[in-house]
C-alpha cells in the first residue's frame, strides 16, 4: 500500500491500479472483473466461482464490491418455468472511466480547498507570531 502521493507518483502505475485507487478493489476483485472483461457473454455466479476456484458465497461478496463501485452490472435472466438468475458483465469502460473522472475532480476540488485552509490557518499563526518585530522594550 502507498503511504503517501509523492511515493505513488514514483510507482510504475498500471490502468488496473485505478480500480485499485479508486474503489479499493482487493486482487479477487480484479481477478473477478478480469474474467468478466474476458468473457464473451455474462456470467453467473456459478461460473465466476468456478473460474476463480473459490466458494460461491466468496464470487458473490466480490461481485457485490464490484456492483456497489460501479464497474459491473447485473442483469435477471428468466427460465422458461417462470423463476430467474442473475448473469453479470462490466460496465461500459467510458461509464467506469466518466465515473473515476467525476470522483477525481471532487477530490482535486476538495484538495484544492483543504490546501486553502492550510495556507490561511498557518499564514494567521505566521502573522500572530512575526519573529522579525522585537518586543517592545516597555
Amino acid at each position: 500500500m502507498v503511504n503517501s502521493m509523492s511515493e505513488m507518483l514514483g510507482q510504475d502505475l498500471e490502468c488496473e491500479s485505478l480500480l485499485d485507487c479508486f474503489h479499493g478493489l482487493n486482487d479477487l476483485d480484479r481477478k473477478v472483473f478480469r474474467f468478466l472483461v474476458e468473457a464473451d457473454e455474462p456470467l453467473t455466479v456459478d461460473e465466476l466461482a468456478d473460474k476463480i476456484d473459490r466458494e460461491r458465497t466468496t464470487a458473490y461478496r466480490s461481485l457485490q464490491r464490484l456492483q456497489e463501485a460501479g464497474i459491473i452490472e447485473k442483469d435477471q435472466r428468466s427460465f422458461d418455468s417462470g423463476s430467474y438468475y442473475h448473469v453479470f458483465s462490466p460496465t461500459d469502460p467510458d461509464e467506469i472511466a466518466d465515473a473515476m473522472q467525476r470522483l477525481l475532480n471532487d477530490w482535486y476540488a476538495m484538495m484544492g480547498q483543504l490546501i486553502a485552509e492550510f495556507r490561511e490557518k498557518y499564514d494567521e499563526v505566521e502573522t500572530d507570531s512575526d519573529p522579525a518585530t522585537p518586543p517592545d522594550p516597555e
